[in-house]
């Protein structure tokens, strides 16, 4: 169907165009038609050229429109209106500068260089539109936070400090899986955003050949269907994208950016990132670490010493939480479990150790 349009379109165009200039190549012809004669017989020719042209360059203009329309079709709606509303801004700048260049008496200014200037405005207000649409959508969002910065009750107004932000959730922290106990906790506020990169490099993972990926990547979907169905939180997902940016973590960052929330992640890298350019992030391992029991010299506690340490007649147990504990001469307690003393505490970059001694040893001494 798209053919046949096509080609009418085009052998319409033929037909116009022999009309209004072939009885001039018959009048220099010196053809002695009448006028009548020469418009119809004009029309006819044009028709009849452009029909047989047709033929060879018809499937190339349907393949040309079948591509703009499927790329029309399944790009996101916030992309076109954007991007056609900056398509305007751009013609309407271009009529303004070409109305001042129509009174320069030089042809070549204004009647040639208002095309250019048409085409490259009309192109960039398309350009600037289409890829800042999500500066231009958190301006709005902005225009509505204020409005609840204002009390409904009271007519007061609400410290902006107050209101909760939006917490971007990486890859690797859905795949750990303890935001979504954290979230059923109520210790984090505000609406859950996942980016739509974030989702597709999830189900990358879950595809992967390698099992041990492909369970991760199934464990995080997981998380995610928990996140939203089960627990008593918003979740939101962010259908936009960054083009020009390839790397996810990056595009993390610039969403932060554009949307002013808080990445939250267990990726020791992209925190440094996120420091780096004054974004907020939230690491929960920081949160387990701060969250661990403290223990002081002098205190006792009841372990299980499972293996030998790295120096001579040392001995290694794990509190519930994951934190090592070095026994001095706890070689010989392998495979028991026993009461030590704590002697020191040692917080590295790696997490804390904690040092001990068997405590029948300390009432030997």
């Amino acid at each position: 169907m798209l053919k046949r349009i096509v080609q009418l379109f085009i052998v319409i165009t033929g037909a116009t165009v022999g009309y209004l200039y072939m009885p001039e190549l018959f009048s220099i012809m010196d053809v002695s038609w009448q006028s009548w004669i020469q418009s119809v017989t004009g029309a006819v020719v044009g028709a009849l050229i452009l029909f047989l042209l047709t033929f060879w360059v018809v499937d190339y203009i349907v393949d040309f429109l079948r591509w703009v329309e499927d790329t029309l079709v399944r790009a996101p709606v916030a992309e076109l209106l954007f991007g056609s509303l900056g398509l305007i801004v751009g013609l309407i700048i271009a009529y303004l500068v070409n109305n001042l260049l129509q009174d320069i008496d030089i042809k070549v200014v204004s009647q040639i260089l208002p095309i250019f200037i048409t085409f490259l405005l009309g192109y960039f207000g398309f350009q600037v539109g289409f890829k800042r649409k999500d500066e231009f959508l958190n301006l709005f969002a902005r225009k509505d936070k204020k409005l609840l910065e204002e009390d409904e009750l009271s007519g007061a107004a609400v410290d902006p400090s107050l209101i909760p932000k939006e917490k971007i959730l990486d890859t690797s922290v859905i795949i750990d899986g303890r935001i979504a106990d954290i979230c059923e906790t109520h210790f984090l506020e505000g609406t859950i955003v996942i980016p739509h990169f974030v989702l597709e490099e999830l189900q990358h993972i879950a595809d992967s050949s390698d099992g041990l990926k492909r369970n991760r990547g199934r464990r995080g979907l997981d998380i995610l269907n928990r996140l939203q169905k089960d627990l008593p939180v918003k979740v939101e997902i962010y259908d936009g994208d960054f083009e020009d940016v390839h790397e996810v973590d990056s595009k993390l960052v610039k969403l932060a950016k554009v949307m002013d929330g808080i990445v939250v992640t267990n990726d020791f890298n992209l925190n440094k990132v996120c420091e780096f350019q004054n974004v907020q992030v939230l690491n929960i391992n920081d949160l387990a670490n701060a969250v661990k029991p403290v223990v002081l010299p002098g205190e006792e506690m009841t372990i299980q010493v499972i293996k030998d340490g790295k120096e001579q007649k040392q001995g290694i147990g794990y509190l519930d939480d994951g934190t090592m504990i070095v026994v001095e001469e706890g070689k010989d307690f392998i495979g028991k479990t026993i009461e030590v003393v704590v002697t020191s505490v040692l917080q590295t970059s790696a997490g804390r150790m904690i040092f001990a001694r068997p405590k029948s040893l300390e009432k030997a001494l």
